[in-house]
């Protein structure tokens, strides 16, 4: 658990949106730095290490979008995409490339703050990690203490978001979850309806866990229900 303060970086072109949310973090608790471009928020997470990043969509040098496929190849910092654009493609694209979650502008301070700290909770930064030792089933363990991923010896680099909801289902595994319990407990009750989130977050745990993510071992789904975790002697063979 983090005792000092959380530390969030901040990338935007526009100035007067910098200064807002910087304002209103700092009032909050937060440490913040900011930044006006998407390299120059790249070369900060890089860094820095914050616990909390940022982007903009609309940005000079990198746009969010390809900011955030960078900092995913050496961090798994949450990262929140800020986007005048509410387009469903250009919200699912961010959630591929790597982000926890979305705000679109213009947003309330309120609701940019419920979002952090969503996210922050998802990332273990503002609340005690799980005590429960192990999981496993097949060559996919789980160590909740630690918050680590392995499939055989091979440790798997998971986003908080990611993370949280596989744990979510390994906790309950065997039983079928269906997407709004998973919404609530992962994302919180702001996200209700929000189920393509959800969606998105199994279609990249399977990227990263099963060694054919169209016909998956460890998460399996019941059509017209939910998704669960396969015990072991549900698996199927490799």
């Amino acid at each position: 658990m983090n005792k000092g303060k959380v530390r969030a970086l901040v990338a935007d072109d526009e100035p007067n949106y910098l200064l807002a949310i910087q304002v209103n973090l700092e009032a909050s608790g937060f440490e913040v730095l900011t930044v006006p471009d998407g390299q120059a928020a790249v070369e900060q997470a890089a860094a820095e290490h914050p616990d909390l990043i940022l982007l903009d969509v609309r940005m000079p040098r990198l746009d969010g979008f390809e900011a955030c496929r960078r900092i995913r190849e050496f961090s798994v910092t949450p990262i929140i995409m800020l986007t005048a654009r509410a387009a469903e493609a250009d919200k699912v694209k961010g959630l591929d490339l790597g982000a926890d979650d979305y705000v679109t502008k213009p947003f309330s301070a309120p609701e940019l703050l419920a979002r952090i700290r969503a996210v922050l909770r998802r990332a273990g930064v503002m609340e005690p990690p799980d005590q429960t030792a192990v999981f496993q089933t097949g060559d996919l363990r789980i160590e909740f203490e630690r918050r680590r991923v392995f499939i055989g010896e091979t440790e798997i680099r998971l986003t908080a978001t990611e993370y949280r909801l596989l744990s979510e289902l390994a906790h309950h595994a065997g039983k079928v979850l269906v997407p709004g319990y998973l919404l609530e407990k992962v994302w919180g009750e702001r996200y209700d309806g929000e189920s393509r989130l959800v969606w998105q977050i199994i279609h990249r745990l399977r990227q990263k866990l099963e060694s054919d993510p169209h016909a998956p071992r460890y998460i399996q789904n019941r059509p017209g229900q939910g998704y669960y975790m396969a015990l072991p002697e549900e698996l199927t063979p490799h």
